[in-house]
This record gives structure tokens, sequence and C-alpha cells, in this order.
């Protein structure tokens, strides 16, 4: 069994940064990318960013492009997304998945229970 949880949202004016963890536990976590996505209230939830189990690869949603970094401490198995120039819009609850590969196709198979990002204007 895997776990993942995450920490560090919280309340922050727009422009302002916060620092999110993804904290994984269980087996071979360490051999797997992870993603951040996030869904705000009546919203699809929707990606964000990824990164590589070694971290040397990474890709980001446009809309956080330049703003958000994600990176991985696999010593601790916790990846963070750094999230600077926040901006009202951000706001939505942001969880973290393993990424995997079944039958030839990435998918998120496990997922944490999220934690709440709210940008104020």
């Amino acid at each position: 069994q895997v776990q993942l949880v995450e920490s560090g949202g919280g309340l922050v004016q727009a422009g302002g940064s916060l620092r999110l963890s993804c904290a994984a536990s269980g087996r071979t976590v360490s051999s797997y990318g992870r993603g951040w996505f996030r869904q705000a209230p009546g919203k699809e939830r929707e990606f964000v960013a990824r990164i590589s189990w070694s971290g040397g690869s990474t890709y980001y949603a446009d809309s956080v492009k330049g703003r958000f970094t994600i990176s991985s401490d696999n010593a601790k198995n916790t990846v963070y997304l750094q999230m600077n120039s926040l901006k009202p819009e951000d706001t939505a609850v942001y969880y973290c998945a393993r990424r995997t590969v079944v039958g030839g196709n990435y998918v998120y198979d496990y997922w944490g229970q999220g934690t709440q990002v709210t940008v104020s204007s």
C-alpha cells in the first residue's frame, strides 16, 4: 500500500507564495514519478505539474508555468510544489498522486487527501 500526505496549504494574499509538500510512504514509492493536481469549487480536477522519479524531467500546465516549480527529495520520499506569484484563480484543493505505467500508459494510481490553498485578492 502507498500513502501520500500533502501539507503546506493555507491562506495567502495575491502575489504571495506557498510551498506544498507531498510525503510518501509504502512500497517502492521512490521509483515512481509524481504529479500535482488541483480542483476548484464547481470545477473538474486539473493537472498542475509532474516530475519523474529521478527529478530530471518536469512538466507544467500553461496556467502555472513560470510561477510554480515542482521538485523532489527522494531521500525523504517527498515532492514539493513551490508556488509563487499566486493569483485568486489558483484557489483550489491541491492533490498529489503517484504516476506509474499500466498497460503501456501513464496513470495516476494513488492519491493524497488534498490540501486547501486559498488566495485572496
